[in-house]
């Protein structure tokens, strides 16, 4: 029983932490290859504003099986951990990108 509690404890511990990072408004310089990119990410509405093709974009947060993704139906901006990848139109234009420190 006692291992119940723990566990569950544990889980909803990281469940708050999770939606910890998600409310922070914080700016994130990727490096695609040799390409950079900046992406800034607003928790309140849970958009990340980024540009591609010379275009701004915001795109909102969508569902992901893992880690982060955010969308406008054309382009898809996806993170895990500290990699990144983008999408357009479905197919990915940037895969190899990583949180510049």
């Amino acid at each position: 029983m006692k291992k119940i509690f723990i566990t569950v404890g544990i889980l909803l511990l990281s469940g708050c932490s999770h939606n910890v990072v998600q409310q922070k408004n914080e700016t994130h310089h990727y490096l695609c290859g040799t390409t950079p990119l900046t992406v800034a990410f607003n928790g309140e509405d849970k958009t990340a504003s980024l540009v591609m093709d010379g275009e701004q974009l915001k795109l909102k947060q969508i569902t992901a099986s893992s880690g982060y993704k955010y969308s406008d139906g054309k382009y898809t901006f996806g993170t895990t951990g500290q990699n990144a990848f983008v999408e357009r139109n479905d197919k990915v234009i940037m895969s190899d990108c990583v949180l510049a420190k």
